[in-house]
């Protein structure tokens, strides 16, 4: 169907003020910078994922609720909760906390945080700094970018991160996701990447993460057999224009990619796009249940996966998570995969040094939403009305933080190879 001469020309200016607003907000950082780590390699990094997708009313974002709850209209309460864990605002300033309907136990007003407030982020990437997180793959949902607002909305988070990675000594990259792109939809990832290299400038960026000389871009999305519309070629095509365009690249893939099996997509062709890249994650998240299931995951997949990355020249970067639960967004199990108090992240630290990799991605700093948050939440969640939620078995709030730092220095030979998890005393605490 063509389009009347009118629709085409407000589509074209909606596209031109959305790439204007982005390129004013993610003009060159020129703010306060710490030297911080080597943003130059990968190679012994522990980086999380960072969603970044919360907002709420009066945050500035003018997108309601995203996140927290089901409606952009609709509070947050009983009966309208998506997340398994609540985050722990003891630390946050006045301004960055938003009242649900929950209440505590105790008869406060339950509130949560905006990604789109800038001092929210900061704090987020101190934390990182403090228990020895290398930085974050900063999410770029690609099926949101062709809406004005909500590219605005990634366009600051995206801002914030990279002025949260300055401030505090971190590194942080752009990791897009494909989920819910249609066919012919991934040009969309080509064009944003455009607008970000002339705004931004990553190459230039001092605190962007680079590896094998050249700034990385992550994607993920790429060889699932879950039916997605977009095709592999089309993944492939974008794959071939980031390495033309001057990029090393990352790419998040089923964890059966190397066989074609269980997640992946039966297609051989994978084989030949993941040769052309310099980074591959599989994804771990509910793959298995265990730190003894994960044993014989590593025997028959890990290991193999490592000896083809290695006689193909591509770097493996294993994806390891906390635990799993979505009860309040699917209807699962509560603490469907059970944390063990950090034994079950810790056997994967030990694992990633078992197999050789020099690097480890932890999914997922901030995500509430699945239950594998790493961040700062509270064991004092919201109660009564029915609602049930997960916390971190009495544990110090900081405690995902502390141990994901240790298990950065254990992958980086800092610490010695142990499956045992560490115990944290008085001097591990910060401040002390």
């Amino acid at each position: 169907m063509r389009l009347p001469v009118n629709t085409l020309l407000l589509l074209s200016l909606l596209t031109s003020f959305s790439s204007t607003r982005g390129e004013k907000v993610l003009a060159p950082y020129a703010g306060p910078s710490l030297p911080g780590i080597n943003r130059s390699t990968l190679k012994g990094k522990l980086m999380c994922g960072y969603q970044g997708w919360f907002a709420c009313p009066g945050d500035g974002s003018k997108l309601g609720w995203v996140h927290w709850g089901r409606g952009a209209k609709r509070t947050p309460g009983p009966g309208n909760v998506t997340v398994d864990l609540w985050p722990d605002l003891s630390e946050y300033g006045p301004g960055e906390r938003f009242k649900t309907a929950f209440l505590h136990a105790d008869g406060r007003p339950a509130e949560v945080f905006s990604s789109y407030r800038k001092e929210t982020v900061l704090r987020h990437f101190r934390w990182m700094a403090t228990y020895g997180i290398d930085g974050a793959f900063v999410q770029r949902f690609a099926n949101g970018l062709a809406s004005t607002r909500l590219r605005h909305h990634k366009d600051v988070v995206l801002a914030n991160c990279r002025e949260g990675a300055h401030r505090h000594g971190r590194a942080y990259a752009v990791m897009y996701d494909l989920s819910g792109l249609r066919s012919g939809q991934v040009q969309r990832v080509i064009a944003d990447w455009k607008m970000l290299r002339a705004a931004m400038k990553p190459g230039q960026d001092e605190a962007y993460l680079h590896h094998r000389g050249k700034p990385l871009v992550a994607v993920w999305g790429i060889g699932f057999g879950d039916n997605r519309a977009y095709s592999l070629a089309e993944c492939a095509s974008l794959v071939e224009f980031l390495k033309a365009d001057g990029c090393s690249v990352m790419l998040g893939v089923p964890s059966g990619w190397r066989k074609l099996d269980r997640d992946a997509a039966p297609d051989p062709a994978l084989h030949e796009v993941l040769r052309n890249i310099d980074v591959l994650s599989p994804w771990n998240v509910g793959r298995y249940k265990s730190s003894r299931v994960l044993s014989g995951h590593v025997k028959t997949i890990w290991k193999p996966d490592t000896a083809w990355c290695a006689r193909n020249g591509v770097d493996y970067l294993p994806t390891v998570f906390p635990g799993f639960s979505w009860h309040n967004l699917h209807g699962g199990t509560l603490n469907q995969i059970p944390r063990r108090r950090g034994a079950f992240l810790w056997s994967q630290f030990a694992a990633v040094r078992e197999v050789g990799a020099q690097m480890v991605y932890v999914a997922m700093f901030d995500e509430v939403d699945e239950g594998t948050a790493i961040f700062k939440c509270t064991n004092n969640p919201p109660a009564g009305e029915g609602v049930r939620f997960a916390s971190y078995e009495g544990l110090p709030s900081d405690h995902y933080l502390w141990l994901s730092g240790m298990g950065a220095r254990m992958i980086r030979a800092e610490l010695p190879y142990t499956t045992t998890m560490p115990v944290r005393g008085k001097e591990d605490t910060p401040g002390n």
